[in-house]
């Protein structure tokens, strides 16, 4: 009897192309159940090392449309914290220090014809506002830069900031850490 006959069969009972399919389908099975890698978070640190430290982030908001910007303001410094998203992963608590209205500036054009940049003339309108706010909460150094939350934070990270009244997103400005 030979092993595999004229029709592609093996020992004349399996078609070796359905033994093939078969043998992906149950090595992508063991692939994701058996062997499904590093759990959790690309992020994630275990403790080698790393000590919690406190961290300061602050994080620069641009063109945030509200009815009244000086209630937003005064609400964002009342809050004590404030849900952290970040890459659409809820990241944990940071506590608001302080928020700054950045000024509104526009582009000039000069007699000479340079552009200068000055405040802006018109009447204020306070339905739009750009603020950087600083934030503190625990984070790990680590070779990557701070870890926050099981969650990476760097320079040009943009994080949602989540309450009950408020949901927006701004980017990481600075992180600095405030023990040192």
């Amino acid at each position: 009897m030979k092993i595999i006959d004229g029709k592609g069969r093996l020992f004349g009972k399996v078609n070796i192309l359905d033994l093939g399919a078969i043998a992906v389908i149950l090595l992508v099975i063991v692939g994701i159940f058996i062997v499904p890698g590093p759990s959790g978070s690309v992020a994630q640190v275990t403790g080698g090392g790393n000590r919690v430290e406190k961290v300061e982030v602050s994080l620069i908001v641009r063109g945030l449309n509200t009815t009244n910007s000086d209630d937003t303001l005064a609400e964002l410094n009342d809050d004590a914290e404030v849900n952290v998203i970040v890459r659409n992963e809820p990241a944990g608590k940071l506590k608001i220090e302080s928020v700054r209205e950045l000024p509104n500036y526009v582009a000039a054009t000069q007699p000479d014809g340079s552009v200068t940049a000055q405040l802006d003339p018109r009447p204020i309108v306070k339905n739009s506002i750009d603020m950087i706010l600083t934030m503190t909460g625990n984070g790990q150094l680590t070779n990557d830069g701070y870890v926050i939350a099981n969650q990476k934070v760097k320079i040009g990270t943009v994080l949602e900031l989540d309450n009950p009244r408020y949901n927006f997103r701004g980017t990481v400005i600075e992180v600095t850490n405030v023990d040192s």
